[in-house]
């Protein structure tokens, strides 16, 4: 039985995740079939729910009824504060939607862990703290080494992650990205919203809070502002995806063509290329403003890879070693067809599994 502090904190994630549906108490309580006054002391905390009231707010609010009442982890990278009536803004409850889709992601991780089809790396951390933006780009630096990337350009920001420790999910939901370690687990989600680019920034951003630390319990942390803190995070996102030295043998003649091969290649956004490019000393801060006006084309990053696509995060919606897993556990019994499909976050529908019921000789 749940102590009354387990009920107000279960009343708090119904508030919370009502906001972000843009939903009133009424419009909840006549969904649920409750009166306004009842949810209200839900929400307070002051009054119980059986099973049936449990399950029809989870389908109401698109939420598990794990996520109602299970403690939530600490996400290491949320944008904004905690959701209320007085912070309900579309920030915060694009916030709220991608942080409740990043709890489902954990236990959906977990699960396939604890059913033993997946095996996940151990956890990365670079040691010692990390306190200001060199220190940052010195731990990305690390990082492409312990990896074995060393100055080349990151292939798959999904794959780098899940060496990492770090669990990727790709999701249609608006706002950047979130993360949270769990334990021995790391997940994490992008929003496929914005371009290619923005989207392996935000997904090396929230690998960034993985390898450097919780921001609660490292000098940054506890020395700078959040603000101060995202800033720290975004520098090794940059180093991470480009390196400057890559381009320090252009100091103070690369061209914009130049640096349109590099941002193609590497695949960030030119926004990213331009800061890197004058960090490395290869531009100068009126060149960086002259150029920022003067963006690359579609056909310009294209012609710069010789017309060759290069897709990442976008149509794989989850890493493919926990796509396997997921078959693995189908194929053994260990989950139902219709699970499949839900742990695949709309990668695949019933009707690309083969049927089940056919026995095929050999």
């Amino acid at each position: 039985m749940a102590e009354d502090q387990d009920w107000r904190r279960i009343g708090e994630q119904v508030r919370q995740a009502r906001l972000s549906m843009a939903l009133s108490q009424q419009e909840l309580a006549d969904e649920v079939g409750l009166e306004r006054t009842m949810l209200a002391k839900v929400e307070a905390g002051i009054r119980r729910l059986d099973g049936l009231e449990l399950m029809k707010l989870s389908r109401a609010l698109k939420v598990s009824m794990e996520y109602l009442i299970e403690a939530r982890p600490l996400v290491l990278s949320r944008r904004t504060g905690m959701l209320s009536e007085e912070t309900d803004t579309q920030a915060a409850r694009s916030t709220e939607r991608l942080e409740a889709t990043l709890v489902e992601w954990l236990h959906n991780v977990r699960q396939l862990m604890v059913l033993g089809v997946l095996r996940p790396s151990p956890l990365l951390r670079h040691r010692g703290p990390i306190g200001s933006e060199e220190e940052a780009r010195g731990a990305a630096d690390w990082l492409r080494h312990t990896l074995n990337i060393e100055d080349g350009p990151v292939g798959s920001m999904s794959d780098v992650c899940a060496r990492a420790g770090q669990w990727v999910l790709v999701t249609d939901l608006p706002g950047d990205g979130a993360s949270l370690v769990d334990g021995d687990l790391a997940v994490a989600v992008v929003s496929t919203e914005g371009l290619p680019g923005r989207r392996r920034a935000t997904a090396a951003h929230e690998l960034g809070h993985l390898i450097l630390g919780d921001e609660y319990s490292t000098d940054l942390g506890v020395n700078a502002s959040r603000a101060d803190r995202e800033s720290v995070i975004d520098a090794f996102a940059a180093e991470l995806l480009l390196p400057v030295r890559v381009m320090a043998e252009n100091k103070g003649s690369l061209t914009r063509d130049q640096l349109i091969s590099y941002a193609a290649r590497y695949r960030t956004s030119w926004v990213l290329a331009l800061r890197q490019a004058e960090r490395a000393g290869a531009i100068d801060a009126a060149t960086r403003r002259a150029w920022t006006q003067n963006r690359p084309t579609r056909a310009e990053f294209m012609d710069a890879l010789g017309w060759a696509p290069q897709p990442d995060l976008t149509y794989a919606r989850v890493p493919p070693t926990y796509a396997q897993a997921v078959m693995d556990a189908w194929r053994s019994d260990r989950i139902t067809r219709a699970r499949a499909v839900e742990l695949m976050h709309g990668q695949i529908t019933e009707a690309d599994l083969p049927d089940d019921d056919l026995d095929i000789e050999p």
